[in-house]
C-alpha cells in the first residue's frame, strides 16, 4: 500500500475517532445539564410543595381556632344548649364551606359526645374521631393531621376553652384540592394525587388504578393525557424510584420526567399518598439530539476536509519518492548516468525532505562511481596481499614449530585437533595426539571446566616417558568462531616444573624458621589461637638470649646464627615429641605448652636453664655461652587472645631479666603482680610522654643501589631518649607501643617529623623509607592523615616509601591490599619488608601493590654458606623481576655478600657493611636545603 494511502487511513482513523469523541462529550455534557437542571427544579418544587402543605395545615388550624373561640358557641357549649350549639354556626357555615373551602365541621362536649355536626361525611368511617379529641382534651393543645382512604383530608382539632377549661373540641377538614391547585400552579407540570395501600374497591374508579403501584388516582389534571404516561411508568420502573429522584419516561415519541413527592400522614394508616407529577421535556430532548447532530455533521465536514488537503499535500512528494525508488535500483547495476538524469538536482532555496533525499542520492551515486573505481584498483592489490598472507602462515608456522612451548588446539569438545612441534617432542609420539582428549593427557587438579568465553588459565600434570612428573601452567584462549555457543580453543602451556618446586620448598618455610628450622612466629601464633578457641589451658614460655647483642657485635653475625642453632637444636631435641617449640624471630623462642599446669611449666623452664648451660661458643678466643631469661604465662588466666598472652609472657620474660639468680619467672595474679603491673604501667606512660614532648630521635640508615653504588634513599628508624640522655633501642619500647595501643600514635609521630625532613632532602634527590606497623596499616583514618600531613609539610610524595611487613599485610589480606592502593594513589611508594620470613605463596606478591621487595635478613646473612638460601635469595629476586618490583637485601654486613647479590640481580643492599644509623639531625646538616 502506498504511504499516501496509509497516511489518509491512519488520519482517517485518528479525526474519525476524534470527531465520535467529541460528539460523544457533547451529547453527555448536553444531557448532564438537563439532568442536572431538572433536579434542581425537583428539589425546588419539593420544597415548594412541603410549604404549601404547611401552609393549608396553619391555615386550618386558625380557622378552627376562629371558630372555637365563638363566645355564643361556648356558652351553649357550657349550658348543654344543643340548639344554640346549631345557632351559633349556622350562619358561619356557608362562608366557611365556600371561602375557606371545609368540608366538615364538628363539635364535641368535654365527654366526647358530638353536639352537632355540619358538612357532608367524607367516606371514612375508621376515623379515630374519639382518639383525636380524648388527645385534645387531655393535652389542650390543638391537633393537626392528615388522612387518605378514598381522598385526602386534612383535619384540625381545638379546644373549647372556658376560663382556662376545656368545655369541648371543635374538629374541621378539608380536601387538597386547593393544594392541588397551587401545587400546579406553582410547578407548571401535570399533577396527580396518587395513594397506595389496600383498600375496599367499592367507589373506586377501575380506570385510575395503577395494578403496578398498588394504588389508584384519586385526583388527576389533564387526565387523557398523564394517565397513560403514569401507567408507562409504572410498567418499568417502581415507586420508590421516583420518590429518590425523577425519572424520565418516553410514551408514543415524547419524553417526560416523572416524580412522585411522598406527603407526609397519620402512620397508623395503612394507604400512603404522593404527589406525582409530569413534566414533558421533548423539546429539550430533542434540541440535545439537534445539537449533536449539527457538532457530528460539523467534524466530518472537518474530517473531509483535512483528508483532501493531506492527499493533496502528499500526492507531489509521493509521485517524487516513487521516481526514485524506481531509479535506484540501477545503483546496484553501475548506471550512475541514468540515475543522474532521471533525479533532476534541487536549486530551491528552502528544500524539504524530499529535495534533500534527491541531492544525497546524486551524492550517493557520485561515491559509488568512486567506490566503484577503487574496488577495482584494490583487486590487484588484494591479489598481491594473498601472497603476502601465504608467506606470513608459513612464518608462523616455522614459529610455532620453534616456539619451546607447548602450542595447540582443541575443538569444543576437547578433543586436539593440532600440535606444535615441541609437543611431538616433549610426548615422544608423532601423530598419536590427534583426536585425544585433552584432559586425559594432562590431567589437572578440580578446576572449572573450559567452556569459558574468554581467557582462562590453570596448572596440570604431565607423566612423561614413565619418567618424573611435570607440571604445566595453561593458558587457553577462545578461536574466534561463527559458532558462538561451543568456540575452540588454543592454548599455550609453560613447563614450571622447577618454579613449582621452589614454590613447595617455599611454603614449607612458611611456618618454619629458616635459621633454625623451628616452626615461626606465624605458625605458633595459629596454634596458640587454636588451642584458645578450644577452651584449652596451659602455658607459654618465652626465652630471651642475654647478651646476645655483644655476641653479634664482637664475633659478628654469623657467630650469633650459629649460637642460635645450637639453641634451636637444643630445644627441639628435649621438647620438640611434648609442645611446639618457635623462634620469635631475632634473640626470641616460645614454647607452647598445651594442658601443662603452673608447677610443670615451671619444671620446664628449670630444664631449658640447665640444658642451655652446656652450650658454649668459642670462636677467635672468645666463648659464648647461651643464657636465656624465660617468662611463663599461663592461660586463659593471663590472657585469653594470643596477644595478650604474648605480651604477659614477654612482660614476665623482662620480669627474668631483672632478677638476679633465678633465670625464669611465672606471672603471678597476687601481690606481685602489682609490681609487674607498675612497670608497665611505667613505661606505657613513659612512651605518653615522649610523645608529648617529642623525646623521639629519628635515624637514618642509607640503602645503597648496586648498579652504581649510589645513595638513592635511606630507611627511618626510631630511638627514644632515656631518662639518662642515652638512646632507647626500638626492642625496649616497641612491644610496649604494640601491647598499650599506642604503636598508632608512635607510627604518625615518626611519620609527621620523617615528612618535615624530606620536605629538605627531596630537593637533592634523597628519598626516604617509614616504616608502617600492621595496627597503622589497618588504620581507618591513615588516608585523612597522610593527605593532610602531606599538605602541610609540602613533601612530594613520590620521595615518600611506606614499608610494611609482609606478615602484616597478608593477615588481612584484602584490607591491606585496598590501603596500600590507597597510599600508591596518593603518589607515595610502598615496600614490603622482611619478605620471605612468613608468607605461603607467591600469590600474595602478585597480588600486593608494592614497588620495592625487602628480603629478610636471616636468608641474607648466611648466603655465603646456606645453597637452600641461595636459591631462595634468586628466586625471590628473578620473581620480584618478573613482577615489575625492585629487590633489596637487609643485613649486608660482609662485604663477600655484595658480589653475590649483584649476580643474583637485587637491586638495592643495606647493612652495617654499607652504612650505620646515624641521627637525621646530622644527614641534614650535610645535605644542602632550598628555601
Amino acid at each position: 500500500m502506498s504511504l499516501k494511502w496509509r497516511a489518509f487511513a491512519v488520519t482517517s482513523l485518528l479525526l474519525l475517532g476524534l470527531a465520535s469523541l467529541l460528539t460523544f462529550l457533547s451529547h453527555q455534557n448536553l444531557t448532564q445539564q438537563l439532568d442536572s437542571n431538572r433536579t434542581l427544579n425537583y428539589e425546588r418544587h419539593l420544597r415548594e410543595i412541603q410549604q404549601i402543605l404547611q401552609d393549608s395545615s396553619d391555615s386550618l388550624r386558625l380557622l378552627a381556632g376562629v371558630v372555637a373561640s365563638s363566645a355564643e358557641l361556648s356558652e351553649a357549649l357550657v349550658a348543654q344548649n344543643g340548639g344554640g350549639i346549631a345557632n351559633a354556626l349556622d350562619t358561619q357555615w356557608p362562608t366557611l364551606q365556600l371561602d375557606a373551602g371545609l368540608d366538615e365541621v364538628i363539635v364535641y362536649d368535654a365527654t366526647r359526645q358530638t353536639y352537632h355536626r355540619w358538612g357532608s361525611n367524607v367516606n371514612d368511617d375508621r376515623r379515630p374521631l374519639d382518639e383525636w379529641v380524648e388527645t385534645v382534651l387531655q393535652n389542650e393543645i390543638p391537633l393537626l393531621t392528615m388522612r387518605c382512604v378514598r381522598t385526602c383530608h386534612q383535619y384540625a382539632a381545638v379546644p373549647i376553652l372556658v376560663e382556662g377549661e376545656s368545655v369541648g373540641v371543635v374538629l374541621i377538614s378539608r380536601s387538597l384540592a386547593d393544594v392541588m391547585r397551587n401545587v400546579q400552579h406553582i410547578s407548571g407540570s401535570n399533577l396527580a394525587l396518587f395513594i397506595s395501600g389496600d383498600i375496599p374497591r367499592e367507589n373506586i374508579n377501575p380506570e385510575r388504578q395503577i395494578s403496578d403501584w398498588g394504588g389508584w388516582l384519586v385526583a388527576i389534571t389533564q387526565a387523557e393525557r398523564s394517565l397513560p404516561v403514569f401507567r408507562e411508568a409504572s410498567a418499568s420502573l417502581p415507586l420508590s424510584h421516583l420518590v429518590r429522584a425523577p425519572q424520565q419516561v418516553t410514551y408514543e415519541n415524547r419524553y417526560y420526567e416523572v416524580a412522585a413527592i411522598d406527603i407526609e400522614q397519620d402512620s397508623n394508616q395503612a394507604q400512603h399518598a404522593f404527589f406525582l407529577l409530569k413534566t414533558d421535556i421533548t423539546e429539550q430532548v430533542q434540541a440535545i439530539a439537534e445539537n449533536t447532530r449539527t457538532i457530528l455533521m460539523y467534524a466530518l465536514g472537518g474530517w473531509l476536509a483535512a483528508e483532501l488537503l493531506l492527499l493533496g499535500i502528499l500526492w507531489g512528494p509521493m509521485a517524487r519518492l516513487r521516481r526514485l525508488a524506481q531509479v535506484l535500483p540501477a545503483l546496484a547495476s553501475g548506471k550512475y548516468g541514468l540515475v543522474r538524469q532521471t533525479i533532476i538536482p534541487p536549486t530551491r532555496r528552502l528544500q524539504d525532505e524530499i529535495d534533500i533525499l534527491d541531492g544525497t542520492t546524486l551524492g550517493l551515486t557520485d561515491q559509488l562511481e568512486f567506490l566503484h573505481e577503487e574496488v577495482e584498483a584494490r583487486q590487484q592489490e588484494l591479489a598481491t596481499r594473498l601472497q603476502e598472507l601465504k608467506s606470513e602462515r608459513d612464518f608462523i608456522g616455522s614459529l610455532l614449530d620453534t616456539a619451546q612451548v607447548f602450542i595447540l588446539t582443541q575443538d569444543p569438545h576437547g578433543r586436539i585437533t593440532m600440535f606444535n612441534r615441541y609437543a611431538e617432542l616433549a610426548m615422544g609420539s608423532a601423530g598419536s595426539l590427534l583426536g585425544l582428549r585433552f584432559d586425559d593427557i594432562f590431567k589437572r587438579a578440580p578446576y572449572d571446566s573450559l567452556a569459558h568465553s574468554t581467557s582462562s588459565q590453570d596448572e596440570r600434570t604431565l607423566q612423561v616417558n614413565g619418567e618424573e612428573q611435570r607440571t604445566t601452567i595453561w593458558y587457553h584462549t577462545p578461536l574466534p568462531s561463527r559458532d558462538t555457543q561451543s568456540p575452540s580453543f588454543i592454548s599455550v602451556g609453560l613447563d614450571i616444573t622447577e618454579r613449582k618446586q621452589a614454590e613447595e620448598r617455599l611454603a614449607w618455610l612458611a611456618h618454619r624458621d629458616p635459621l633454625t628450622n623451628l616452626y615461626n612466629r606465624r605458625f605458633f601464633e595459629d596454634a596458640v589461637r587454636s588451642s584458645l578457641s578450644n577452651d584449652s589451658h596451659g602455658a607459654i614460655l618465652f626465652l630471651d638470649l642475654d647478651q646476645f647483642r655483644d655476641v653479634n657485635e664482637l664475633s659478628g653475625h654469623h657467630v650469633g646464627d650459629q649460637l642460635l642453632r645450637l639453641v634451636g637444636d637444643v630445644l627441639h631435641s628435649a621438647f620438640t615429641d611434648r609442645c611446639i617449640v618457635t623462634r620469635l624471630g631475632g634473640d626470641e623462642f616460645a614454647l607452647l605448652l598445651e594442658s601443662y599446669s603452673e608447677p610443670q611449666a615451671i619444671e620446664v623452664a628449670d630444664r631449658i636453664e640447665y640444658l642451655l648451660k652446656d652450650i658454649s661458643l668459642s670462636v677467635g678466643g672468645r666463648r659464648h655461652r647461651a643464657i636465656a631469661s624465660i617468662g611463663i604465662a599461663m592461660y586463659p588466666l593471663h590472657g585469653d587472645t594470643p596477644a595478650k598472652v604474648m605480651a604477659s609472657a614477654d612482660f614476665a620474660m623482662y620480669q627474668a631479666k631483672s632478677k638476679s639468680g633465678q633465670r625464669w619467672h611465672l606471672l603471678s595474679v597476687t601481690a606481685s603482680r602489682k609490681e609487674e603491673l607498675k612497670q608497665r604501667v611505667y613505661w606505657v606512660e613513659r612512651l605518653r610522654d615522649a610523645l608529648d614532648n617529642d623525646s623521639f630521635v629519628l635515624m637514618a640508615q642509607p640503602i645503597v643501589c648496586l648498579e652504581d653504588n649510589s645513595i638513592s634513599h635511606y630507611e627511618v628508624l626510631v630511638r627514644l631518649r632515656g631518662e639518662d640522655g642515652q638512646l632507647v633501642t626500638p626492642g625496649n619500647f616497641i612491644p610496649v607501643a604494640e601491647r598499650s595501643g599506642q604503636i598508632v600514635a608512635l607510627d604518625r609521630w615518626v611519620l609527621k617529623h620523617s615528612l618535615m625532613a624530606l620536605k629538605q632532602l627531596q630537593q637533592r634527590g634523597i628519598h626516604l623509607a617509614v616504616n608502617l606497623s600492621g595496627p597503622s596499616l589497618h588504620d581507618e583514618n591513615l588516608k585523612s592523615f597522610l593527605e593532610q600531613e602531606l599538605a602541610n609539610s609540602g613533601a612530594w610524595p613520590d620521595y615518600l616509601i611506606l614499608e610494611v611487613t609482609e606478615t602484616a599485610a597478608v593477615t588481612d589480606f584484602a584490607t591491606a591490599q585496598q590501603i596500600l592502593k590507597t597510599i600508591r594513589g596518593l603518589g607515595c611508594q610502598v615496600a614490603l619488608d622482611d619478605f620471605g620470613a612468613g608468607f605461603s605463596s607467591f600469590h600474595y606478591l602478585a597480588q600486593l601493590p608494592a614497588d620495592f621487595i625487602k628480603i629478610d635478613g636471616s636468608f641474607i646473612r648466611k648466603l655465603l654458606d646456606s645453597q637452600e638460601d641461595q636459591m631462595i635469595v634468586r628466586a625471590i629476586a628473578d620473581i620480584a623481576a618478573g613482577f615489575g618490583k625492585k629487590s633489596i637485601a637487609e643485613f649486608v654486613e660482609r662485604k663477600e655478600i655484595l658480589a653475590v647479590l649483584q649476580e643474583f640481580g637485587i637491586n638495592y643492599a643495606q647493612g652495617y657493611y654499607l652504612g650505620s644509623p646515624t641521627p637525621m639531625t646530622e644527614l641534614l646538616s650535610s645535605t644542602p636545603t632550598s628555601t
